[in-house]
């Protein structure tokens, strides 16, 4: 159902994720955003927290969708500092580590989410 796409003529991926994804599927769902907001409303400081509630939400949104994280294709992420990259690989690494086959990411550094104690916001593309 999924290729991962690592050509001999590119430099390896920075971290543990796919160049590309190539996805023979009949189906596509797609997440909003998700921030890293507890179910009781609280957000965590820490940016590692944060980013942990994300792939929660996701996961959630996956499995409420009869999908799993192993489903995804692409992950596109968004924090508000360089600081906090290291923080969110390792929440993103631990959350795809039982995934085969890892998704084509993107990481970009942004100015600010909708409310300033936000720093990481993560959407995802799964298909089926």
């Amino acid at each position: 159902m999924k290729q991962p796409l690592a050509p001999a003529a590119l430099y390896p991926p920075f971290g543990q994720y796919s160049h590309g994804v190539k996805a023979a599927a009949q189906g596509i769902l797609v997440t909003s955003g998700q921030l890293g907001v507890a179910p009781d409303g609280s957000v965590p400081e820490d940016a590692g927290e944060q980013a942990r509630i994300c792939f929660e939400s996701i996961a959630a949104i996956l499995r409420e969708g009869g999908l799993s994280l192993a489903h995804i294709v692409r992950l596109n992420a968004f924090v508000t500092d360089r600081k906090y990259m290291p923080a969110y690989m390792k929440a993103r690494d631990a959350a795809l580590a039982d995934c085969p086959v890892k998704p084509a990411s993107t990481l970009v550094i942004v100015a600010g989410f909708s409310r300033p104690e936000f720093v990481v916001e993560v959407e995802a593309t799964a298909v089926y």
